[in-house]
């Protein structure tokens, strides 16, 4: 089994989420929004969210891939579960785990854009900067992290680890 090292603990994690909903509040005061959670990474992120923000929230999910069984990116992009409800003329927030080339990222939100948001923004919990392939605009951020293959707090390695209440690396 392989070790994993903690990179941001529980509560700095839950401080930071509370930080980022305090944020979209104010930039949403008043306004309904809906969260959109690519699954599966992004559902312990946007459930504790999606929890904070005081807006009324709607939230749906889509799920794309493009690392299948490994841990480095294939660079191709297949949607695996679409939206069940329609986006058009909403203020739509994309909820992204990590980004990290930004190739699926920036895929997705070209493939949202096509269903006429009134606003479409990202908030992200992680971004890897040193690994971005694809420039992305990200509205919200809550970590920029070094180039560790992280998991836990929804992330994983082979469906594994995801339950973890906070960040950690594999070593």
């Amino acid at each position: 089994m392989e070790s994993i090292k903690v990179l941001i603990d529980e509560e700095t994690l839950q401080s930071k989420v509370a930080e980022l909903a305090e944020q979209i509040m104010k930039d949403y005061a008043g306004k309904e929004v809906t969260l959109i959670c690519i699954l599966k990474g992004s559902m312990f992120f946007t459930v504790d969210l999606a929890r904070r923000l005081k807006n009324v929230v709607n939230i749906d999910c889509i799920m794309a891939s493009s690392y299948g069984e490994n841990t480095i990116s294939s660079g191709e992009v297949e949607i695996k579960l679409d939206l069940k409800n329609s986006i058009e003329g909403q203020d739509v927030i994309v909820v992204e785990d990590i980004i990290d080339t930004g190739n699926t990222l920036a895929y997705l939100l070209e493939h949202l854009q096509k269903k006429n948001p009134k606003t479409l923004k990202l908030c992200a919990l992680l971004s890897k900067p040193e690994r971005r392939e694809v420039e992305i605009d990200v509205n919200y951020i809550g970590f920029e992290i070094p180039n560790k293959f992280v998991v836990g707090y929804g992330l994983d390695f082979n469906e594994e680890y995801r339950n973890l209440p906070y960040i950690g690396y594999l070593e």
